[in-house]
């Protein structure tokens, strides 16, 4: 059986997503959102992670990842995921599952198909009609290293970004793209070219 791309491997980019459970809500007003950024902040004090982009949405999250070492990703996101559950658990006197299960992730290749899954990542909101611009949505990394304004918790993508990054996210993003993105997602396989994801398949012993 192949495995899943939790068996990280360090030096690559990795999109990770999870979803409330039955699809709820787990972000319900801001406190929730900016206790979930500073957990993912005490996380990299504990296990050193580059984390490229990010964006909370109201009942799930997405985040684009490198970790540096093998197997970090699966520690730094235990740590995070159970931090937040239990704090979501005190806060709200309930217990059970808060998350649909175990996070779901995808590496990445470190070109073009890594700017195609950060603008897939940072505009989500928009995607979902929340906001009409991707700048509006403040629980997202656009907010932060994308315009200019320090973020403690991210770090710089390892090609360069579009000087039209802002307006390009707000761009809708070709069926193509977008198929190809969940698709990856779905079957945590990898995301690049042919040449690329059957290497990286065979080396990380995922399906393609």
């Amino acid at each position: 059986m192949a495995r899943t791309a939790r068996a990280s491997k360090g030096g690559i980019c990795y999109h990770v997503i999870n979803r409330g459970n039955a699809r709820a809500t787990v972000f319900h007003d801001s406190s929730d959102f900016k206790s979930f950024i500073s957990l993912m902040s005490k996380a990299c004090e504990r296990i050193p992670m580059r984390i490229l982009s990010y964006c909370l949405m109201p009942n799930h999250f997405h985040l684009v990842i490198r970790p540096y070492n093998d197997g970090d990703m699966s520690r730094w996101m235990q740590w995070l995921l159970t931090s937040h559950v239990r704090r979501y658990h005190r806060l709200r006197g309930t217990s059970g599952r808060v998350w649909q299960g175990r996070f779901k992730a995808f590496p990445i290749q470190e070109d073009s198909h890594l700017l195609t899954v950060m603008r897939y990542v940072e505009r989500n909101p928009v995607r979902a009609n929340l906001v009409e611009s991707a700048i509006h949505w403040k629980w997202s990394s656009i907010r932060n290293a994308r315009t200019g304004h320090p973020c403690a918790i991210l770090s710089q993508p390892p090609i360069p970004i579009p000087a039209d990054w802002l307006a390009w996210v707000d761009q809708p993003i070709s069926q193509t793209e977008l198929d190809a993105v969940r698709r990856c997602g779905k079957r945590q396989a990898p995301f690049g070219s042919p040449s690329w994801v059957e290497v990286t398949a065979e080396s990380l012993g995922l399906i393609k």
